[in-house]
């Protein structure tokens, strides 16, 4: 299961996008919900709302040092959660359009020299929408699954617009009809992307407009691909 994607781009404010950012970016939402459910509500209070220890504690029903000793353990967890080192918001930006260049073009080689050695392509499709039957390991395989599929898409008119999401580099996909298909985050860190996470669920993308019907466009990337096929064998 994958975050709700929310567009963290449409803010002028650098300020607020980079407060937003920081709080709502995919990896925090994830490192969020390995912690307890009570080292959740006090980090989430403190760190989020600044409520005090006294009504946190009222909150929680604990005692207000317990309630900082689940602080400290949360705020540790969340700290080796995070990368060593987080690149740079125009670094992001900028290896996002190499990458969503290659992508457009099928460039295996170009995707692949983008992706770090161990990176993982994480699919949530909530059971009502077509997903990844698991999650795809290694720089190789997501390449060659990104340049095989997306030429297919763009085939029968899918588009995708480059956004920020949950803090992170991304793009959201559309169909012919601009009905949104699916969303796209990168997670960036030194220089390489080191995790995908796609959205295709629909009970978490209409918040971005009407929702395509995902089915019906696996449908006709799948007869795409036959065609494809087919044509080759006779040459």
């Amino acid at each position: 299961m994958l975050p709700e994607p929310l567009l963290s781009d449409p803010y002028e404010d650098p300020a607020r996008a980079a407060e937003l950012a920081d709080s709502v970016s995919m990896a925090a939402l994830l490192l969020l919900e390995r912690l307890s459910p009570l080292e959740r509500s006090v980090f989430v209070l403190r760190e989020v709302f600044a409520f005090g220890f006294d009504e946190i504690a009222t909150a929680v029903g604990r005692s207000e040092a317990a309630c900082r000793q689940l602080l400290v353990r949360a705020r540790r967890h969340m700290q080796a959660g995070r990368p060593r080192f987080e690149a740079d918001r125009q670094e992001r930006q900028e290896l996002a359009t190499r990458f969503f260049e290659a992508l457009s073009q099928g460039d295996m080689g170009g995707l692949q020299s983008l992706l770090s050695a161990d990176i993982q392509l994480v699919g949530d499709g909530g059971g009502k929408a077509p997903q990844l039957a698991k999650t795809v390991v290694g720089a190789e395989n997501v390449a060659r699954l990104l340049a095989s599929v997306f030429p297919l898409m763009a085939r029968i008119h899918v588009t995708f617009e480059q956004h920020e999401i949950n803090g992170q580099p991304g793009a959201v996909f559309r169909d012919r009809d601009s009905k949104v298909l699916h969303a796209l985050a990168l997670d960036v860190l030194d220089g390489q992307i080191r995790t995908i996470r796609s959205v295709i669920n629909p009970d978490k993308l209409g918040h971005l407009g009407p929702v395509a019907d995902a089915w019906a466009i696996d449908e006709e990337v799948k007869w795409n691909r036959r065609r494809t096929q087919c044509r080759g064998r006779r040459l």
